[in-house]
């Protein structure tokens, strides 16, 4: 996927802020941090991880879907492929 491989170092980032976050809330729960706090970090979490899906979203509707070079089946296959993720990322 070389659309991935353009923005790894992003991509990286975001990853690694996210871990941080979740290693956050670990500390927040072993410390027994006032649960209103937690939930302020677990919300930051899921805002983190939605901005990163929207992130592969985009791309993969941009390289997979909409490039105007794709063969119809490919074009179905980026289309299912997108499909299948937002319905599982949706559950």
């Amino acid at each position: 996927m070389s659309h991935t491989h353009e923005h790894k170092g992003e991509l990286l980032n975001r990853v690694r802020r996210i871990a941080g976050q979740v290693q956050a809330v670990e500390r927040a729960l072993e410390s027994e941090t006032d649960c209103a706090k937690t939930l302020h970090l677990m919300a930051a979490i899921r805002g983190a991880v939605n901005g990163l899906m929207e992130q592969f979203i985009e791309a993969h509707a941009r390289e997979h879907v909409a490039r105007p070079d794709l063969s119809d089946e490919a074009r179905a296959q980026g289309v299912e492929e997108l499909l299948q993720a937002i319905r599982r990322y949706s559950k």
